[in-house]
């Protein structure tokens, strides 16, 4: 059983940072992938970026150039630090792992207004 627990999300004004933090606990496998979700109200939950145990980085086109993932594998936690926040990034941010099966965490809601 695997345990991934989100911290970091708050409300900020558009063209602010914020920096999410997962920490996953239990039977975790060296070679994974980790990686954060959000989901808008009414909306499906989207990959916004995935990292693997490797170091192999993805990100959603709409968030290139503003977000950036990373882990510490020795920690066994996954970051997502978000620079000049726009309001269409408002969602419940989920951190995930899989090793086989998919793990998800509980979600941090990001709110992104003035």
């Amino acid at each position: 059983q695997v345990q991934l627990v989100e911290s970091g999300g708050g409300l900020v004004q558009p063209g602010g940072s914020l920096r999410l933090s997962c920490a996953a606990s239990g039977s975790i496998s060296r070679l994974n992938v980790m990686g954060w979700y959000r989901q808008a109200p009414g909306k499906q939950r989207d990959s916004v970026a995935t990292i693997t145990s490797g170091g192999t980085i993805n990100y959603v086109d709409s968030v290139k150039g503003r977000f950036t993932i990373s882990r510490d594998n020795a920690k066994n936690t996954v970051y997502l630090q978000m620079n000049n926040l726009k309001p269409e990034d408002t969602a419940v941010y989920y951190c995930n792992m899989i090793m086989g099966y998919t793990y998800w965490g509980q979600g941090t809601q990001v709110t992104v207004s003035s």
